[in-house]
């Protein structure tokens, strides 16, 4: 497991921050309360739900999963939350149902980061219907047992483990089921850089780096990554 000081230090969260170190910095303005996911689209049963609600509707597991980020380094978290399908299924999808979206919290106060105009804001991420119904795919609220700080994506993001890390939106405030495949935040910037699926494989590489290694954080060796992550 990666030593938690790092998980929390170390991050991608474009909306608190560019650097690594800065969300961490900034998490302290993201206010986690009053808090609700608001389910919608191609579904029997719609609802704005407030977290601590949606909390009491499933029990909570931990679950070590490896994060391999598209940028060649990863960790292994112990995420703390509940699989998606659970609340999917509760949802009740209708037929038409192909895609899940999940939509980030807009609030530049916030999420300072986002008065910059690096990326097209709120971030928006998607899976097809089967993936996010996957048993691995999570819905985490903590790691390490904790409640999740801001810098890792508080109060609710979602975890998919053979994907690459900016597959797990962060901060989620939407969840919407669709018929036609989501216009996701890093595809529509770099097409050509991020694909829509971004399963982790070390066979195609990045245009401007090798997938083939990794860094595990807190290892000096690089490691090989696994197709999938290694959970193919």
């Amino acid at each position: 497991r990666t030593d938690y000081e790092a998980i929390v230090t170390y991050n991608n969260f474009y909306e608190l921050g560019l650097s690594k170190s800065e969300p961490s910095k900034n998490a302290g303005r993201l206010r986690l309360r009053p808090w609700a996911v608001a389910c919608e689209g191609e579904i029997e049963k719609p609802a704005v739900i407030d977290l601590d609600t949606l909390l009491t509707w499933f029990p909570l597991e931990e679950r070590v999963y490896r994060m391999r980020c598209v940028e060649a380094w990863s960790m292994v978290i112990p995420w703390l939350g509940f699989p998606l399908a659970a609340l999917l299924r509760r949802l009740e999808p209708t037929s038409r149902a192909r895609y899940v979206q999940f939509t980030t919290l807009l609030d530049p106060e916030r999420l300072p980061g986002q008065r910059s105009d690096v990326l097209d804001w709120p971030y928006v991420e998607g899976l097809r219907i089967d993936e996010a119904m996957h048993p691995l795919t999570m819905l985490a609220v903590g790691l390490y047992g904790k409640s999740l700080l801001g810098q890792n994506g508080a109060p609710i993001r979602l975890v998919v483990p053979w994907k690459y890390g900016f597959k797990g939106c962060k901060s989620i405030v939407s969840i919407k089921l669709t018929e036609r495949q989501p216009k996701t935040t890093w595809s529509q910037a770099a097409p050509d850089e991020y694909g829509f699926y971004a399963n982790v494989n070390p066979a195609v590489d990045h245009p401007r780096w090798s997938q083939a290694t990794e860094r595990r954080i807190g290892e000096l060796r690089r490691r090989p990554t696994l197709p999938f992550n290694g959970y193919a």
